[in-house]
């Protein structure tokens, strides 16, 4: 199962791809679960400071496999098993499957996607859980869940909403319109485009990398936490985040290391 998803760890990046290359990326049950257990690995890693998440293959994810739907048409006993793993887990508020896009949510270093070929349905809001996304022009991107007469409900309530107004969110959620990559940009739904995506996805990284991790893991969550709450807490953050950072070891490198015109060593983050 480990296989289907792969983890390379290179000077602090962390280099996840969906690997079912023959089924491009298409998510079976073991593919729900690899990925959700990659994510978790990653949030306990205090050695990581940016994760780039790609797909092997022609694509980045094209969502469900489509043996589930067929077994939806056929009835009996297989039709009911698709819905287990709806419900929450009493630990968290995301379900089995809202997992896979929400885990990359909980990873405290940034989080790159890297899209190319297709990113439908799931696999589109799963790209969606990462905190900036580069995709190929040729990209084709949909929640095109509404074809198979459903909605998206890979954690898309927490995502999409903090990237595009919920009137454009209406119109690709009603239409499962598919958008290439100048397209997707124009909405705000990746960051860049790029002829290289993944390449430009590991630059981006590494450059993160390059910065004080506990810097970093404190700006995610200022900005995750912060974004959308009221002045007094987004303020008292700001404030609270701040005094742990100052005069912190790692800080104190952060100015040396200006100072010097040398490359920073860093200590593990606290």
């Amino acid at each position: 199962m480990a296989d289907l998803v792969t983890i390379e760890i290179r000077d602090h990046v962390a280099d996840v791809r969906l690997n079912r290359p023959e089924k491009m990326n298409a998510i079976n049950h073991d593919m729900w679960v690899a990925i959700g257990e990659a994510g978790e690995s990653l949030i306990k890693n205090r050695e990581i400071r940016a994760v780039v998440l790609s797909g092997n293959g022609r694509g980045f994810c094209a969502g469900l496999d489509m043996a589930s739907f067929q077994e939806m048409t056929q009835g009996g006993d297989a039709a009911p098993a698709l819905g287990v793993g709806l419900e929450s887990h009493s630990d968290r508020p995301e379900n089995f499957f809202q997992h896979a896009a929400i885990v990359w949510k909980r990873v405290p270093v940034p989080v790159i996607g890297a899209i190319h070929g297709v990113a439908y349905g799931a696999g589109a809001q799963i790209a969606l859980g990462a905190d900036i996304r580069f995709a190929a022009p040729d990209m084709q991107f949909s929640i095109l869940e509404i074809k198979w007469g459903l909605i998206p409900d890979v954690g898309i309530t927490q995502t999409l909403r903090n990237i595009v107004t919920l009137d454009v969110a209406k119109e690709l959620t009603f239409t499962g319109r598919i958008l290439d990559g100048p397209a997707a940009k124009a909405l705000g739904l990746v960051t860049h485009v790029s002829e290289a995506p993944l390449d430009g996805a590991l630059e981006l990284a590494a450059e993160i990398a390059s910065k004080s991790p506990d810097a970093i893991r404190a700006d995610k969550r200022l900005l995750d936490e912060a974004w959308y709450a009221d002045e007094r807490t987004g303020l008292e953050l700001e404030a609270r985040l701040q005094s742990k950072l100052i005069r912190s070891p790692n800080q104190i490198e952060s100015i040396k290391a200006n100072f010097e015109k040398r490359a920073p060593q860093f200590q593990l983050p606290e």
